[in-house]
């Protein structure tokens, strides 16, 4: 964290009216909502959290003597929130997180109304800002990582964040959680012990930048509209996973995927069509399915990692409410134009 940004604020806030406060406040809403999404690995439950931060901060800002910056104030009243979030919910998972890979030739299994899963992060949630800090940020809520830090004790899991994510001081995230420095050394030791353990590589948070990058996810793409398992074969890698929340069952291996998709999703070819998006700083396969009318409409958000030897991972989210906070039409035509706006 820079030392601007840590720069307390001598000057205190009373009487400070509405517009004052959201001039002070709204540059920061983007980035807590990412911070609460890597505590809470939901949208929805970010969203909340970051509702509730600014209206204490609203409430108790008369209060604020600027001991410490605007930023900070507001990043310790979301820490908590958050903490106290965790203690009321499950752990979100993907089915990964719940058992061992499934056989293709049998029935998909569909998890209870108890299972809580990792959401997808809409690319339009993440903030806007400088291209270095966009790239960070983009690494840091990647899903696989996203997924991995809900492992982690609730309160481990804000320091590696503070520390690892935000680079606060040790001494600033204890001021924070209200502990001591060497406990915070201590939770962000074990805290980095579990990630390195999670199997998470560097491959995993490679942005794809290059023409090569872009090709791969072109021809993914195509082949799955296509219902073209030759070409698939040629861009995913030996060891790719799919994972279809809310199923239980996922499968590992491209063997098995490839069996899967040719016995299940592509029975019908000309019936899938596929619109390029993006979630958790990653790039995303929205699909659509043809309906009785003719036009196609939702089906899965597939939020993909791309690696220079292929298409390393798919997780396929079976829930059409994610379309819209992607900016992604509800319904397309056979060419994949939007039918009656996004």
């Amino acid at each position: 964290m820079t030392q601007a940004a840590q720069a307390p604020v001598r000057e205190t806030y009373a009487g400070t009216d509405d517009e004052e406060f959201s001039r002070l406040t709204e540059p920061f809403r983007r980035e807590l909502l990412a911070h609460c999404y890597r505590m809470l690995g939901s949208t929805h439950d970010a969203q909340d959290v970051v509702q509730d931060t600014y209206l204490r901060a609203w409430r108790g800002f008369s209060g604020f003597e600027g001991r410490s910056s605007v930023r900070v104030w507001l990043y310790r009243i979301a820490t908590s929130a958050c903490l106290t979030t965790l203690k009321h919910r499950s752990r979100r998972v993907l089915p990964s997180g719940l058992g061992p890979s499934g056989d293709p030739d049998q029935p998909l299994t569909v998890a209870g109304p108890d299972v809580a899963w990792v959401q997808p992060l809409p690319e339009a949630d993440l903030p806007v800002t400088d291209p270095a800090a966009i790239v960070t940020t983009r690494s840091s809520v990647r899903l696989a990582l996203v997924a991995a830090l809900q492992y982690l004790p609730a309160r481990q899991r804000a320091v590696l964040i503070l520390r690892d994510v935000l680079a606060w001081h040790a001494s600033e995230v204890a001021d924070l959680l209200d502990t001591t420095t060497d406990a915070v050394n201590s939770a962000l030791a074990r805290a980095r012990a579990h990630l390195a353990r999670t199997g998470l590589t560097e491959d995993m948070f490679t942005e794809p930048a290059d023409p090569a990058d872009r090709m791969l996810l072109d021809r993914y793409a195509r082949a799955f509209q296509n219902a073209d398992t030759a070409a698939l074969l040629q861009v995913l890698r030996e060891d790719v996973t799919m994972e279809m929340p809310p199923h239980l069952t996922w499968f590992a291996g491209r063997d098995a995927v490839i069996r899967f998709l040719t016995t299940t999703v592509f029975s019908r070819v000309g019936t899938i069509r596929t619109i390029p998006a993006r979630a958790n700083g990653q790039p995303a396969l929205a699909t659509y399915t043809q309906g009785t009318e003719g036009l196609y409409h939702p089906h899965s958000l597939q939020v993909l990692t791309p690696t220079r030897t292929g298409v390393s991972r798919i997780v396929s989210f079976h829930d059409p409410s994610l379309f819209a906070p992607c900016g992604l039409p509800t319904c397309v035509d056979e060419t994949s134009r939007p039918v009656g706006g996004r």
